[in-house]
């Protein structure tokens, strides 16, 4: 039996995607036991990369932003890659369900350029923070305390720098995930 036995996760993300940040942490998931759904901007595939610059697999999208509820979900998972959370945070929608996610308490973990969508939405006001180093400056702004570690958790919030972390937040967010609603920690 799983540690993530009858969880469904959220994972959302569009064009742009790190790849290894999107596979990485949908294995573990599923190695745990858990279900991963993809949600996008709009329906058909997603174009992963590596770094900016090379094409990698694509990706059949599971749902739309616009077709889900955060009351679906057992958790949120935002990868990175700088294009992916830059589109996400332009969509209202998308921000709406990231949002929603943090205030029904759900785990979520972002990696890379993925807390953009913490700063985006007032999420990061408070927290105890990392990411890509680019974002500091703007997380910083936003209210968070950021921190260069490779793993940091925050009121059930798991962020990590860059693709050298994943295994220390795949291990967390397992850990997370599995702890489930963080409403309490929140208030």
């Amino acid at each position: 039996m799983g540690k993530l036995d009858g969880k469904k996760i959220a994972i959302l993300a569009t064009d742009g995607v790190e790849e290894i940040e999107l596979t990485s942490s949908r294995e573990a998931v599923e190695a745990a036991g858990g279900t991963c759904e993809l949600i996008s901007l709009k329906a058909g595939e997603i174009q992963s990369m590596k770094g900016d610059l090379e094409p990698q697999a694509k990706y059949r999208v599971d749902k739309t932003v616009a077709e889900v509820s955060a009351a679906d979900y057992a958790g949120l998972l935002l990868p990175g890659g700088t294009v992916n959370p830059d589109s996400l945070r332009l969509d209202k929608a998308a921000m709406q369900f990231v949002r929603d996610a943090y205030d029904r308490g759900l785990p979520i973990a972002a990696i890379c350029h993925g807390p953009w969508s913490l700063s985006e939405t007032g999420i990061a006001k408070g927290l105890k923070m990392t990411s890509w180093p680019s974002l500091r400056c703007e997380l910083t702004l936003a209210g968070a305390q950021w921190v260069d570690e490779e793993c940091v958790t925050d009121k059930g919030v798991v962020t990590s720098r860059n693709p050298d972390d994943l295994p220390a937040f795949n291990k967390k967010i397992i850990e997370e995930f599995a702890e489930g609603d963080h409403s309490s920690r929140r208030k």
